[in-house]
């Protein structure tokens, strides 16, 4: 079977996101990471409409010499304009095509968040939804998908084109990094020093699961914190990382501020952490933190799929006591306590071993108690298989925490 057989025979759960937003307006922006599986999942909705790509150069050669002839082509069965920001002039010409067209009409995709936002922010705002695809998350797969133990997924990753092919998860990483990260996400912003550019996206996987400190950053990276602050946004346009930040409405006062930092795919992590095989994690220095990533990035899929703005946030004073994951936790839904939750908020703790001592749940009931999150949802995810509900928290293997919903 071929990779694209493979790719329509797994369902994305954005797809209800996707057709829900496109009744409602013109147009629908869907962005994500390269090779994440927009262009299979736009043809899978939409087979009908006529289906553009601006890294076609004959493409590109039709939109530049007549962008509305080239938007006429939609005014029948709807359009799919892929890579779509390719060619900025075109939202102009798109912008009054929109208000013109019913629900639907024009879905465009891309994969520089930057770029397209930029562009969508100037003509197409109110006009369109945007919506973000990830690489597969672990419910799209299913369990009978899942490896034997979270290090061989860890470092297999999530990604569409390896898990559908025979293809060997760091081959994969290492050709995305240099096409994609050290070529096309580079050239955005005109990076020219490709050394310091190399080593600043190493540093930041030696980061992930880490509070961000700039400075820090910086000096190791030999860059400003200017220049830090420019790259790291750039690495979160382009989908490769995200920033958790601190959740403290309500709390006491002395709490750390800082995000951490988090990539999306650990399988990108692994490779740049030189995790060449799954046993180097054994007793990989960061073993933890990527065994966290894993979990926390399942979370922010498991929202962004489904159409929704993830709410997560770390929780950590200042003595050093932290909750890895806070989730869909604010203000509403008190239960009375100093900074309440909200009834779906949850709260998280990941631990990388095949065991759970008493003292794992300490954090958890502590955050649990000032935060108003009772015991049921309080989970502590582990390295292990078992799952059980204990008194002070719900305790998950790996599977099982990849897996809820």
């Amino acid at each position: 079977m071929q990779y694209a057989d493979f790719m329509e025979i797994i369902p994305r759960l954005m797809e209800k996101a996707l057709r829900e937003a496109a009744s409602y307006y013109p147009v629908v922006t869907l962005t994500g990471p390269r090779q994440s599986g927009k262009t299979t999942l736009l043809h899978a909705v939409w087979p009908e409409k006529t289906y553009a790509s601006l890294e076609n150069p004959d493409t590109m050669d039709f939109v530049q010499a007549d962008p509305r002839g080239f938007l006429l082509q939609g005014e029948e069965s709807g359009m799919v304009i892929d890579e779509a920001q390719r060619y900025p002039p075109l939202f102009n010409y798109l912008q009054g095509y929109a208000d013109r067209s019913s629900p639907g009409r024009y879905i465009i995709s891309g994969s520089s968040n930057f770029l397209l936002m930029e562009k969508i922010g100037q003509s197409l705002a109110g006009r369109t939804a945007v919506l973000s695809l990830l690489p597969f998350s672990a419910a799209e797969l299913g369990r009978e998908a899942l490896e034997a133990n979270w290090e061989n997924a860890a470092w297999r990753g999530f990604y569409p084109r390896v898990r559908c092919t025979s293809l060997p998860p760091d081959l994969f990483a290492r050709d995305y990094i240099a096409t994609y990260v050290e070529r096309d996400v580079r050239l955005v912003r005109n990076i020219g020093d490709l050394e310091s550019f190399r080593r600043f996206v190493r540093l930041c996987a030696g980061r992930a699961g880490q509070i961000l400190s700039l400075a820090s950053l910086a000096g190791d990276a030999g860059i400003s914190v200017n220049t830090t602050k420019s790259w790291l946004g750039l690495l979160q346009a382009a989908w490769l990382v995200f920033l958790l930040p601190a959740w403290h409405r309500n709390l006491n006062k002395r709490i750390v501020k800082s995000p951490k930092l988090y990539w999306h795919d650990t399988s990108l992590l692994c490779f740049l952490l030189d995790v060449r095989k799954p046993e180097d994690l054994a007793f990989h220095p960061l073993r933890g933190a990527v065994f966290e990533n894993l979990i926390i990035a399942e979370r922010f899929k498991a929202a962004t799929h489904r159409g929704r703005t993830p709410s997560l946030h770390f929780w950590r004073d200042s003595t050093g006591r932290e909750v890895d994951l806070v989730e869909n936790a604010g203000d509403s839904g008190s239960t009375g306590k100093t900074g309440g939750a909200t009834s779906e908020g949850r709260a998280w703790e990941c631990k990388s071993g095949m065991t759970v001592p008493g003292d794992f749940f300490r954090h958890l009931a502590l955050f649990g108690g000032e935060a108003g999150v009772p015991p049921e949802r309080r989970i502590l995810a582990y390295g292990g298989m078992e799952s059980q509900t204990r008194s002070d928290a719900r305790v998950l293997g790996w599977q099982d925490a990849l897996l809820e919903p």
